[in-house]
């Protein structure tokens, strides 16, 4: 696409021949002729002096050190994005059924769908336009998947699944597997619990390579709209994930909890089951979410309970200063056992 088609369908002004082609996205360092980057850290302004890309996409704050031409714009990395997506396509669907793949009864599988060689899909499985199920995806009975959604290679998503439209599953990921549910007996022994819910996702939804999410033990494990999951996440049963969440890899989600829209949780967060986390909060990566969180705004805690991340910082310093304070206190305990008056 030419600088000038760029430009125009992302709002930006261009500094530069709008008639100048790039055809891929590259790091500042990692650009060449044809490579369009981007700069919105200052940490990296010495590679954007040097950068031999075709042009950069930045705020116009920073153009003067822009040895190229420019797209300046207030939010370089979302145009970056936008940008990268006009770039590199997903790849064009090859509509059809392998004739390896195995279609169970009553399966409607539109004409713009792509079945891949050893795919499963059960009875009653409904696909809507565009769908594509890679090689050896499993799809369990009655599944629903929205338009335009992408099933990755080996990817397994359980009977009484709904996906929504746009929705990208990764490799590995299992969808609907029965949640962690037993009741313990007198004699000790684990009584299964059977899991009868489901799981309901909505559009536009990532979810991870190897990412987990259990079915309802009676109503719905719910994911909303826009929700990205990261590699290797645990969601647990009834749990529900708001709007535009976005949680990063190895974070375990006990069930029953409920986490607001719009949330940023780090990795290898743990959050305890039946807790209420409200909308627009950041969970530091490691944090150990033990309660509830009721106030949007910034927590941390890793290897301690969340908190607020401004007492946090402070209850981090202060531990440092334990072993001076320590002297301190038994100095100051010394001289008044010498001197009680």
């Amino acid at each position: 696409m030419t600088l000038g088609q760029l430009a125009v369908r992302h709002g930006c002004e261009l500094r530069g021949d709008p008639d100048c082609v790039v055809d891929r996205v590259a790091t500042l360092a990692g650009a060449g002729p044809g490579s369009i980057s981007f700069f919105a850290n200052p940490a990296y302004r010495s590679r954007l002096g040097e950068t031999r890309a075709t042009a950069v996409i930045l705020r116009a704050a920073d153009a003067g050190d822009c040895p190229v031409a420019a797209l300046l714009t207030k939010d370089p990395y979302v145009v970056y994005a936008r940008i990268a997506v006009d770039l590199h396509p997903a790849p064009p669907l090859q509509p059809g059924v392998h004739a390896a793949a195995i279609l169970g009864a009553a399966v409607a599988v539109p004409d713009t769908c792509q079945i891949g060689p050893g795919a499963v899909l059960g009875d009653g499985v409904s696909l809507g336009e565009r769908v594509s199920i890679g090689a050896n995806a499993v799809i369990g009975e009655g599944v629903a998947i929205g338009a335009d959604s992408r099933i990755a290679p080996g990817a397994v998503i359980y009977g009484g699944v709904r996906l929504g439209s746009r929705c990208l599953i990764h490799s590995g990921a299992v969808i609907g597997a029965d949640g962690f549910g037993f009741a313990r007996d007198a004699d000790g022994s684990q009584i299964k619990v059977p899991q009868i819910g489901g799981v309901v996702i909505g559009d536009d939804v990532e979810i991870g390579a190897c990412t987990t999410i259990d079915r309802g033990a009676i109503g719905d494990t719910v994911i909303e709209d826009g929700v990205k999951l990261d590699n290797q996440i645990q969601v647990g049963h009834n749990t529900r994930i708001g709007a535009h969440t976005v949680i990063a890899g190895q974070t375990g989600v006990s069930g029953s909890t409920t986490i607001g829209a719009r949330c940023t949780i780090g990795g290898a967060a743990a959050i305890a089951g039946h807790l209420h986390i409200a909308d627009d909060v950041v969970i530091g990566g490691g944090t150990s979410v033990p309660g509830s969180i009721s106030s949007r705004g910034v927590y941390a805690g890793g290897g301690t309970p969340a908190d607020t991340l401004q007492r946090w910082r402070r209850n981090m310093v202060r531990f440092g200063q334990l072993d001076e304070m320590a002297r301190r206190l038994r100095a100051l305990e010394k001289r008044i056992k010498q001197d009680p008056e």
